[in-house]
């Protein structure tokens, strides 16, 4: 039996896509960019990547990843696919 207020649009990995909208990082205040790939969601300002584990944002800073510590291992792929910006701009 399925839950009559269930959204029916979730992505793949179970994040509702209106929450995604909504979140901002915890330290800059600025719109993320969730980045489907890594299933994360990025702020570029702190240089912070937010893990999403069972569709659930984990929104704590000393749980994300510090892009500056490891390196780039894309071999130059293009940075913008499998990459979507969330929330609204200030």
């Amino acid at each position: 039996m399925s839950a009559p207020d269930a959204p029916a649009e979730f992505m793949p990995n179970g994040v509702d896509p209106r929450l995604l909208e909504l979140l901002i990082c915890p330290v800059t205040r600025q719109p993320l960019v969730y980045d489907r790939a890594a299933n994360e969601l990025i702020s570029a300002k702190a240089r912070l990547a937010y893990p999403i584990r069972g569709g659930i944002p984990i929104m704590l800073e000393e749980e994300a990843r510090d892009m500056d510590v490891l390196p780039d291992l894309s071999g130059g792929a293009d940075e913008a696919s499998g990459v979507q910006e969330t929330g609204e701009g200030t």
